[in-house]
């Protein structure tokens, strides 16, 4: 039997997604193995510093999300990460042992600060009435400007415009703000708007939030989270794999330093949720596009009937296309295989329209997350009862935790209070 920790941050409300990516696993994991799964508060505050007026009501939200879902308190130790001040005590600890360049070169920094200039150049193109368009043309940006008139070249092509940032940020020499403020340019934005966000990025406050020693020191915690247990096993995603090595080296670096106290954790890949929102990007809060695990029926109509659907299909009498339409996405997932074999010869055939399609899949949706609802009406009524399990499994971690502190401090010699 493994020992698996894993954590979530709580932002907010879960979604489909969260589900796929996490809880599924999740509930797979703890039927098999001795885990551990806590709510990384802490780690919410390294890019939400600000924001923690609704600190406690996401920590309780997610709370219920997790039980709603069977996260089981009798078969797996649920807690709260603040509750075990070890893991700071320990994190302190190790940031005395981690070279500073582990910690810059960490992939994971420099990429949500690419997403957090990225998402302001989306908003503020929006917020100016130039609109972006998910998919590309065919042929490439250029022979597509040439062609284009008018009103046509304030049209932004997603995909080329992220290329075109991810080009100008990860530059070798530092982000080319003037470079890219030409492409934009040439991608027929008007020079003073160009002028005007290309500024606002290299001298705003946009991405300033994570220019902080906590930001950049958060895998030093990470890692503290999952040794102070000696966990051999870490559920993540593949872009969490650099996090986990980072930990593995940190784990080396004490054992040679002062005594072998710490396991060396293995990583388990978990497969990553490839469910769309329903505009067609990433679900997302942010992007107002998730479906969430805590949405009423009628909530779930009315977003399944905005989904985009198959874009050369104009009329119920064309023929469509299954594997471009995210509907169809939703239904390999939700849907029972035999009615999603129908679904998809008589779509290709125009023998079902897409209002018709989106009905079932809300009908399959609806039933899928009924249970959940219906437990999470048992667990909002009782909610005091449920927060006080979680404090118990912040104690029982606690305890844990504290024995191998105690090794810890024995190992470097520390004073033993």
């Amino acid at each position: 039997m493994k020992k698996v920790l894993s954590g979530m941050r709580p932002t907010g409300r879960l979604h489909l997604g969260h589900y796929l990516g996490v809880i599924k696993n999740w509930l797979k994991l703890q039927e098999e193995h001795q885990c551990k799964f806590f709510i990384a508060d802490w780690h919410a505050l390294t890019n939400k510093y600000k924001e923690t007026d609704s600190l406690k009501e996401n920590i309780r939200q997610m709370i219920i999300d997790w039980l709603s879902c069977g996260i089981d308190p009798e078969k797996a130790t649920l807690f709260i990460q603040s509750g075990v001040k070890e893991h700071a005590e320990l994190s302190l600890l190790f940031s005395m042992i981690t070279p500073k360049s582990w910690l810059e070169l960490n992939p994971s920094y420099k990429d949500l600060k690419f997403n957090l200039y990225y998402q302001y150049l989306r908003d503020f193109l929006a917020g100016k009435q130039i609109k972006i368009i998910q998919t590309p043309p065919p042929q490439p940006y250029e022979e597509a400007l040439e062609k284009s008139t008018g009103k046509q070249k304030s049209k932004i092509f997603e995909d080329y415009l992220r290329e075109a940032f991810h080009k100008a940020f990860y530059n070798q020499k530092g982000i080319d703000f003037k470079g890219f403020k030409d492409v934009l340019i040439k991608f027929g934005i008007q020079k003073k708007i160009a002028q005007e966000v290309v500024k606002n990025l290299e001298e705003g406050d946009v991405g300033k939030d994570i220019d902080t020693v906590g930001f950049l020191a958060y895998p030093v915690l990470q890692a503290a989270d999952i040794l102070i247990y000696k966990a051999d096993t870490v559920p993540v995603g593949e872009d969490q794999l650099p996090h986990i090595e980072l930990t593995r080296e940190i784990a080396r670096r004490f054992n040679n330093l002062y005594e072998p106290v710490f396991p060396e954790p293995q990583a388990l890949l978990t497969e990553e949720a490839k469910l769309p929102g329903i505009d067609g990007r990433k679900m997302s809060k942010s992007y107002n596009n998730a479906i969430y695990l805590s949405d009423d029926e009628e909530t779930v109509n009315s977003k399944v009937l905005q989904m985009k659907t198959d874009p050369q299909r104009v009329r119920k009498t064309d023929p469509g296309n299954p594997e471009v339409c995210i509907v169809f996405d939703y239904h390999t997932i939700f849907t029972d295989s035999q009615t999603v074999s129908e679904i998809n010869a008589k779509c290709r055939n125009a023998e079902i329209g897409c209002v018709e399609c989106k009905k079932i899949l809300a009908e399959s949706l609806n039933n899928f997350l009924q249970p959940i609802r219906e437990r999470r009406k048992e667990i909002e009524a009782d909610i005091h009862r449920y927060e006080k399990i979680f404090e118990e499994g912040t104690e029982k971690a606690r305890a844990v935790a504290s024995e191998t502190m105690s090794e810890v401090r024995k190992a470097m010699k520390l004073w033993q209070f």
